[in-house]
């Protein structure tokens, strides 16, 4: 099966993030996530800001992807297929006198 991408929002401003702080662990967009410390701006403590020329914008999501479920397999074996009669025996009077 394969699974659609998640996109998260930001919990500072609601975009689209695929981030999270590694300090609150709470969804960072780009703009929120500081590149130096993986921190969202809320628990960042650098000293210095991120400059603009620092600052990377944030790829465009792709569009969704859709989920094609799978035909359902079975764990157990399948049933044999019917046989196609034989020649049919001779009667029993014939073979036992």
């Amino acid at each position: 099966m394969i699974a659609g991408t998640v996109v998260l929002s930001c919990s500072i401003c609601g975009e689209p993030s695929h981030d999270i702080c590694v300090y609150c662990t709470k969804d960072a967009c780009a703009n929120h996530r500081c590149d130096r410390c993986k921190r969202c701006s809320d628990c960042c403590e650098c000293d210095v800001p991120l400059s603009a020329a620092e600052v990377h914008v944030e790829p465009v999501a792709e569009a969704p992807v859709e989920i094609v479920a799978e035909p359902e397999v079975s764990i157990f074996a399948p049933e044999p297929e019917p046989t196609p009669p034989t020649e049919e025996a001779p009667p029993l009077d014939e073979i036992m006198p």
